[in-house]
């Protein structure tokens, strides 16, 4: 073997020093280094090897496709003789292969067929930096294997950017050992975004500025492939006739995703739109210009809704370092960062780990598989959440594929035989019951491989492209699902559906891996909501918008602002006849606020789904009491019928409480916080709020005082006070400043003390009224009123009211409701 020294070989004799003495170690090298194409081969003659196949993982097929190539060129080789090839699609392995480049899950695949790894004598992970969920899994397992099984067995993990010291502890202390690498230098850019525009109007107007700033080809870094087909449009008309534009993502084909990273021809220039696949294990000749909007698309899954979703976010430090460095990988260049330099010490150190934050099912199935059912016993970097787990493993026991110990049951065991998520897997299999594995496995094809049969929402349509599409990639997906339907028809036994479901349309297909995803129409054109509860909307041009129902495969978005990717319809008869364990009937009682009464329903649901309802007699019972009660509450305590002896009662109550917090506390907050507590068990049987009677709310208000306080009200708080003509006058206790007696001042004539309640302690608001019941006086002084202001009173009023008497001295006089006799 001959090639060109790389900074990699520094460190090669440590690392084959520190793998002759060790079963495991780490390799710490940045990008450029090497380390991918130049490990692999300086290991095929270590004497530990014996023999024995070098396992490389990469995450990516395009990687490993690369990687693969890249050594069989060293060695004047083809893929498939000395270096192999095993990914989904075009692998290249025979009997003379000694080192396979592998995608990750892949690797997974391998072990838990062969826990022995037998003829292997090293596991390889590169770019374990990126932290996938098949990464992790893989490098749990084959330490799982190297302690009980292989101790001879050695296992490296490489990465550019790394904590090193975290991964060597989980590989039993390993040495870890760091390559210097060699970068050309990069001249940083920073742009500030305008966040008023959108991140494609501002990359192609960056991209375009850096075309006439600096030679050389432009790799630029977008969140998806929606972005990137926006930014070659924006770039069309506007690059030079020199210039060609190549999209580069994982959904294109190999041929496609080829000419991406070629070297541009003689005398023109390329401008790559990437996503984050162009981050690591790629050096795309002629790069020494990096655009990078900042941005990635990653997923989140939510526990309690069984759903992945992608979000756009920022991408962390190590990202945008390893992206900055794709510019100085051949020469020296400049990076075009779309933010400003301080806001770069802001972003996360590293990406998070996918198994923090994607669904476990796939990792718990595998675990079961492996003999282990409980992920968190294996050597995990970061263990798996307990939500997520808890969540996986609810829905394998929905799917019948693990029994109660956490096992893998006959259902596990043929949903673990086919290599697809355990939901796809489940509906492969439950369609071969009925002959229908083909179609299930055409559709499971489009739903893994990203891009085929384009990107139509409707999968009916994804599906027939697919079937049309005479291409390389499209031909190698047919033979894999017809594998998959082979597959799956030994298995078909174990699958249970109804008999009564056309399974040539892929909505009841689709039903069967998500039930929880059957979406209905809210009303509008295109918002639909899920049996998990999510909501969702398409385009309302789409016909697939009109759809009464469908099942969601794909959305994207925040709970709030989520957009369906790809869903296709069914039919209610399907969904009844697919799910009638599913399906429960209840009856509901709801407060219709605009008829200020109840209302009830009898619904069919599937999950939170209403599928059908129907107008039904509201019961009279204590739990249709309880909603009209909060019914109440929600129009406000104004709506019940308050008597004016009701409004004082409670207002004499409130009057108590003020000065003494042993009477109930019975404000509006207090009542309406507790409204189902005291007035549902007095409006048992009423159906509205009109229903309820004064005395309903009587008997509901006054069981809220206790007997021991009822005779103090009547005496502390009394509702009348008798005036020195007899008359018995009712107080208000809702005035301001303290109960008001409202009197005319003829009736209180000879009283010498002002009028008081609660024993003398509290002295009452006089308003004083003029015989024709207008306010002549407020005041809490009765004998100063007489001394001091009365005289200026009766100087007013006895000419405008001559027929009643106005005595210089009022205490002196007898108290009268009569007039003067005519005369006097």
């Amino acid at each position: 073997m001959s090639f060109a020294v790389l900074p990699i070989e520094a460190v090669l004799p440590a690392l084959a020093a520190a793998l002759a003495s060790r079963a495991s170690c780490v390799l710490v090298a940045p990008p450029g280094a090497g380390k991918t194409t130049r490990v692999p081969l300086a290991l095929l003659d270590a004497p530990w090897l014996a023999g024995r196949k070098i396992i490389l993982l990469e995450p990516r097929r395009l990687a490993a496709r690369g990687a693969a190539e890249r050594m069989a060129r060293t060695l004047g080789e083809r893929v498939g003789d000395t270096i192999g090839l095993r990914v989904r699609l075009g692998s290249k392995i025979s009997a003379r292969t000694r080192i396979e480049v592998v995608t990750e899950g892949v690797f997974t695949r391998m072990i838990l067929d062969d826990p022995g790894l037998s003829g292997i004598g090293a596991v390889l992970f590169d770019e374990f930096h990126e932290r996938s969920l098949d990464a992790d899994l893989g490098l749990a397992l084959a330490l799982d294997a190297q302690g009980a099984l292989r101790e001879d067995l050695r296992i490296l993990v490489m990465s550019a950017t790394l904590d090193g010291a975290r991964v060597a502890r989980l590989l039993s202390d390993a040495p870890v050992i760091e390559s210097e690498g060699r970068a050309f230098p990069v001249d940083t850019r920073h742009v500030e975004r305008d966040p008023n525009r959108r991140i494609e109007e501002v990359m192609a107007d960056t991209v375009l500025r850096a075309l006439r700033a600096d030679p050389g080809s432009v790799l630029a870094f977008l969140p998806g492939q929606g972005e990137i087909r926006r930014v070659a449009t924006l770039l069309a008309d506007r690059v030079g006739e020199d210039t060609d534009i190549a999209p580069l993502y994982g959904a294109l084909t190999p041929a496609e995703q080829d000419r991406a990273i070629a070297p541009a021809a003689p005398g023109r220039r390329k401008v790559v739109l990437a996503t984050s696949i162009a981050e690591t294990s790629l050096t795309i000749e002629g790069v020494r210009i990096v655009v990078d909007s900042g941005l990635s698309r990653v997923p989140v899954y939510e526990p309690g809704l069984g759903l992945t979703r992608l979000v756009t976010a920022r991408a962390s430090r190590a990202s945008v370092d390893q992206r900055r460095g794709r510019a100085g990988r051949t020469e020296p260049g400049v990076c075009h960062r779309l933010w400003s330099e301080a806001a770069t010490n802001a972003l996360e150190p590293f990406g998070r780990p996918e198994i923090l934050a994607a669904d476990l099912a796939g990792l718990l199935l595998d675990c079961a598989a492996w003999g282990v059912a409980d992920p968190t016993t294996l050597g995990f970097l970061d263990t798996p959440p307990a939500p997520a787990l808890a969540e996986a493993r609810a829905m394998l026991s929905d799917l019948a594929a693990l029994d109660g110990d956490g096992r893998l049951t006959p259902m596990g065991q043929a949903l673990r035989a086919l290599p697809l998520p355990p939901r796809l897997a489940r509906m492969v299999v439950a369609a071969a019951a009925h002959g229908r594995a083909r179609e299930a496995a055409d559709l499971a094809a489009v739903l893994v491989e990203r891009g085929l049969g384009g990107d139509a929402v409707d999968l009916g349509d994804r599906v027939e492209r697919y079937g049309r599409d005479r291409g390389p990639r499209a031909g190698d997906m047919r033979r894999l699902a017809q594998g998959w339907a082979k597959q799956a028809g030994t298995f078909a036994a174990e699958a249970t559906t109804a008999s009564a479901v056309d399974f040539s349309e892929p909505g009841p297909l689709l039903a069967l891996a998500y039930p929880d995803r059957v979406a209905r129409a809210r009303g509008r054109d295109g918002e639909f909501v899920m049996a998990n509860g999510r909501a969702g909307r398409l385009d309302p041009a789409l016909a697939l918008a009109r759809a009464p129902f469908l099942v969601v495969a794909d959305i994207t978005g925040t709970a709030a602002q989520s957009r369906i990717l790809a869903a296709a319809p069914i039919g209610l008869d399907a969904l009844e006849a697919l799910f009638p364990e599913r399906i429960a009937s209840t009856d509901q009682v709801t407060f219709d606020r605009s008829a200020r009464a109840l209302r009830a329903r009898g619904l069919r649901r599937l999950g939170t789904l209403v599928l059908g309802e129907r107008i039904r007699p509201v019961p009279p019972d204590e739990e249709s009491a309880a909603i009209l009660a909060r019914g109440v509450a929600e129009l406000g305590l104004a709506a019940l019928p308050w008597t004016p002896a009701l409004s004082q009662w409670l207002a004499r109550l409130r009057f108590l409480r003020a000065a003494d917090s042993a009477w109930p506390d019975l404000s509006d907050e207090a009542l309406t916080a507790t409204i189902e507590a005291w007035l549902a068990p007095e409006i048992v049987g009423r159906l509205g709020v009109d229903a309820i009677t004064p005395d309903d709310l009587g008997r509901a208000l006054h069981a809220l005082l206790p007997w021991d306080l009822r005779a103090r009200l009547d005496t502390e708080a009394p509702t009348h006070v008798a005036v020195p003509t007899g008359s018995r006058i009712a107080l208000d206790y809702d005035a301001e400043g303290g109960p008001v007696l409202a009197v005319r001042v003829q009736e209180l004539f000879g009283l010498e003390r002002h009028p008081s309640i609660a024993g003398g302690r509290i002295p009452l608001v006089l308003h004083l009224l003029s015989p024709a019941s207008r306010p002549i006086q407020i005041t809490r002084d009765l004998p100063g009123f007489w001394r001091g202001s009365w005289s200026a009173v009766r100087a007013e009023m006895r000419g405008r009211y001559p027929r009643h008497p106005w005595p210089e001295d009022p205490v002196a006089e007898p108290p009268t409701r009569r007039v003067k006799p005519r005369g006097t």
